[in-house]
């Protein structure tokens, strides 16, 4: 079977929002009975080059049928505060965990812990046993080399050296209102500096901004491509196109990098046929089989699973100075962090594709 990006499903998908709000859920789920049992649909955070790696995998075992629709985290959580009386998808797939904590404080997640979870770390589960962690990875910094040679400058290393001159308009990460990893960094930056003194730094860091992306991987691929000079995600999207060949060179900052725990979770009132089906793919994302797929997908992301096998060049988080993120207060402050970022640094609006 080959897994379906369903732009199709995407026009049902709106369709089932304003159903939702004439009070049809009853139609809806009438309809949705006729197909059953063999169907799965999921929003994902994954990008979509990847993600089929593993829906493949998981349909190829299975036989159940999955439709996706590629979102960052934050599109994700926006998607399903929209669509909150009638969810359209019954699996959330990737993305950092404390977009999934504001999910659960927004009542959008409903808990389950699946088969095996209890062979993971303790550290990286989640408490109120909502969702499930799947991997973890470091934010850091893609730099163009070409660029970076061209104009004789060094690869930054820290935060602050972001803020030189030489990087005017040529710093590009995503908006953390649409972007997990966006957020990850606001977040990271909070916790370390303080709330006013992050502000501070990102104003000045908006003075160096190129682009606000709405995805987190985007800036490190424009990084590849040399529409930036340097380009803030997490390590294993910037890995990914230096491994197809791009001039990238990683670096990390030394005064402390933040990292996300990727979950998985059921949405809660999803579509009631799937609900087996998505509890089957929660168990199977948490395995060892599913997290050895990382090496298959050349996504370079640490499993959480002890036995599972880690994608060679891959950057553990050991390797690193990493700050003590808490991403359950990361995700409680979510709303109140936005606006705030929102009203003094850059509106969302100005986040690009």
């Amino acid at each position: 079977m080959k897994a379906k990006s369903f732009v199709v499903l995407g026009a049902v998908f709106l369709l089932g929002i304003i159903l939702a709000g004439c009070g049809s859920d009853e139609s809806s789920g009438a309809d949705v009975e006729e197909n059953s049992s063999d169907k799965l649909s999921l929003y994902t955070a994954f990008p979509e080059q990847e993600v089929v790696t593993y829906i493949e995998a998981f349909e190829e075992e299975t036989g159940i049928d999955i439709e996706f629709v590629r979102l960052s985290a934050g599109e994700t959580l926006a998607r399903l505060e929209a669509e909150e009386s009638n969810p359209q998808a019954a699996v959330w797939f990737g993305g950092p965990s404390d977009t999934f904590v504001a999910g659960v404080n927004a009542g959008l997640i409903e808990p389950y812990q699946p088969e095996g979870i209890d062979q993971l770390p303790e550290q990286y589960l989640d408490e109120e046993e909502h969702w499930a962690p799947i991997y973890v990875g470091a934010l850091g910094f893609a730099n163009n080399q070409e660029w970076s040679e061209n104009n004789g400058v060094e690869p930054p290393t820290s935060w602050e050296d972001l803020l030189k001159p030489e990087f005017e308009g040529e710093v590009t990460m995503a908006h953390p209102s649409s972007s997990g990893t966006a957020y990850t960094v606001y977040a990271t930056l909070v916790q370390s500096l303080g709330e006013d003194e992050a502000i501070e730094y990102l104003k000045k860091l908006d003075q160096n901004m190129r682009q606000y992306t709405k995805s987190g991987s985007a800036p490190a691929q424009q990084a590849g491509l040399g529409e930036t000079g340097v380009g803030i995600s997490f390590s294993h999207d910037i890995l990914a196109p230096k491994n197809e060949g791009y001039p990238i060179e990683v670096t990390f900052p030394e005064d402390g990098t933040g990292y996300e725990v990727g979950a998985v979770a059921l949405i809660n009132d999803g579509p009631s046929d799937q609900q087996e089906n998505a509890k089957k793919f929660i168990d199977w994302a948490v395995s060892k089989e599913a997290q050895d797929l990382y090496v298959e997908s050349e996504s370079f992301r640490l499993p959480v699973h002890p036995d599972s096998e880690i994608p060679e060049g891959a950057v553990k988080l050991s390797e690193l100075e990493v700050v003590d993120y808490d991403a359950v207060w990361a995700g409680e402050n979510r709303d109140r962090l936005l606006e705030r970022f929102n009203d003094d640094v850059r509106n969302q609006d100005a986040a690009q594709e």
